[in-house]
């Protein structure tokens, strides 16, 4: 099928100003799934030039008009979601219950949109002036740039715009090249049919080796006020050090090297299903999902007997088929990276014991032992189907290895003590801890964020935050006195 998808820039479907259209791969079949705007420097131009103007209409509408807006699109994209399912496990190799799970987090997302456009609200404080009336205002800061991830590109794609959007800013995002559909084209059509007014949210697709002119224009133009970025921890700094020149403020939510406790008094049966969804949904190519699953030493043996059997049974293959487990990964070079890391494991030490092999881009689950702090593994974030486990002799080494790490964005626990899972959870040097489930929950509500390297700044409820101004304002009511 010869599939042609334009950018949206202000309410209008257009080409790269440069006419280029790029190749968008299924990862499955290594068949081209779509071509796509191939969008520059000029077209980050066009699309901020059509916020800004578009900015000051929307800031003004009435929040029960924004409200109205937000749920006909969770609507809309409702009735989309078996066909958005199948297009992000086309276009990124997400099987479909993952897929799914994307799509019904997205609306979501749009039905808490909904609900945030009254949450703009400021306050009256006290005043020590005689006759001082003094407000704290709240206001949208104006254009907000996006730039979104493959690995789950629908979910963050809306989650960097839906909420900057209901506070009364203007959108312009760029999904990656990886998934310029899933990520960016498919949100423009819903905002378009559910009225959305033009230039609200602006899409701007970019094939590979453009995603940093595209990244600078956002940084560099005075017009965008805001960045918030999904992606790893290099490119995250890269972003941080440009726009500190520039005094912009930017959301960061990076990498993860997530670890997952499972204490002695665990069931262990429970264990091992949260310890297998948790690493292997979306073949592990998830920043919240375990990266390092830690366990105490009385269960260890019986905990991998069952891991092991549990692994080797989940399905691998093409990822529209619903009981497929194990996808492609994105692309060839996460498959190099993959296997550079687990041979350098094996070198170092570490026991293999499945998996370490692949088809075309589908790696095989694969859990790796006798894990050490000294080797590269224990430190990287790994994103593909690996499992590396760590025998720990008590929980209070168990703690001193999570924290073992740059990284800080999700973590779990899994014990039947839970005022030890609670102390536990308050000394894990994490912006989000699970007790009792996996290092994956997330609701659209909640404040999702990092620590350390994985990044700074919430979504969810403290999105506010990011993405607006607190100004200070006094009325005098009566006359003052001036000393001369």
């Amino acid at each position: 099928m010869d599939r042609r998808y334009q950018m949206y820039i202000d309410g209008k479907w257009v080409n790269a100003v440069s006419e280029m259209f790029f190749d968008d791969y299924n990862p499955f079949t290594g068949e081209i799934y779509a071509r796509v705007a191939n969008g520059g420097e000029g077209d980050a131009k066009r699309a901020i030039d059509a916020a800004s103007k578009a900015f000051p209409s929307w800031a003004a509408t009435t929040p029960s008009e924004k409200r109205a807006l937000f749920l006909k699109a969770a609507d809309l994209l409702e009735k989309r979601k078996d066909e958005i399912a199948l297009l992000l496990a086309e276009e990124t190799g997400a099987a479909i219950i993952f897929g799914t799970f994307q799509v019904l987090l997205g609306i979501e997302t749009f039905r808490e949109a909904a609900l945030q456009v009254h949450r703009v609200t400021g306050k009256v404080i006290p005043s020590e002036l005689a006759g001082s009336f003094s407000l704290v205002l709240r206001q949208p800061v104006g254009v907000v740039g996006g730039i979104s991830p493959w690995n789950a590109p629908l979910l963050l794609s809306l989650r960097g715009s839906c909420f900057s959007i209901a506070y009364g800013n203007i959108a312009v995002l760029k999904p990656s090249a990886e998934s310029p559909v899933s990520g960016g084209v498919v949100l423009a059509e819903i905002f378009e049919e559910a009225g959305f007014p033009k230039g609200v949210l602006n899409v701007v697709t970019n094939g590979p080796g453009r995603s940093v002119e595209i990244g600078d224009q956002f940084i560099s133009d005075r017009r965008i006020k805001r960045i918030t970025f999904t992606g790893s921890t290099e490119t995250g700094r890269k972003l941080a050090e440009k726009a500190g020149k520039h005094l912009k403020k930017i959301s960061l939510e990076l990498g993860g090297n997530d670890p997952f406790i499972i204490l002695k008094d665990a069931d262990i049966d429970y264990a091992v299903n949260a310890a297998a969804f948790d690493r292997f949904t979306h073949q592990g190519q998830i920043c919240m999902s375990s990266k390092r699953i830690i366990v105490e030493k009385p269960i260890a043996k019986e905990f991998l007997e069952k891991f092991l059997k549990k692994v080797s049974g989940l399905k691998v293959g093409d990822p529209r088929n619903p009981d497929t487990v194990i996808g492609p990964l994105i692309n060839q070079s996460q498959i190099e990276t993959l296997k550079a890391q687990v041979k350098k494991a094996v070198t170092d030490g570490a026991q293999l014991l499945c998996g370490g092999k692949h088809e075309g881009l589908c790696y095989y689950p694969t859990v790796l032992t006798h894990i050490t702090e000294e080797m590269e593994l224990f430190h990287q974030e790994v994103f593909g189907p690996v499992a590396p486990v760590i025998v720990v002799e008590d929980s209070e080494e168990a703690l001193q290895v999570a924290n073992n790490s740059l990284y800080g964005l999700s973590s779990g626990v899994i014990t039947n003590d839970l005022q030890k899972g609670l102390e536990i959870a308050e000394r894990l040097e994490a912006g989000v801890t699970h007790i009792n489930d996996t290092t994956l929950p997330y609701e659209v509500h909640a404040p999702m964020g990092g620590m350390k390297d994985s990044g700074w700044g919430k979504s969810g409820m403290e999105a506010l935050e990011e993405f607006t101004e607190i100004r200070w304002v006094t009325l005098q009511k009566t006359r003052r006195d001036f000393p001369f």
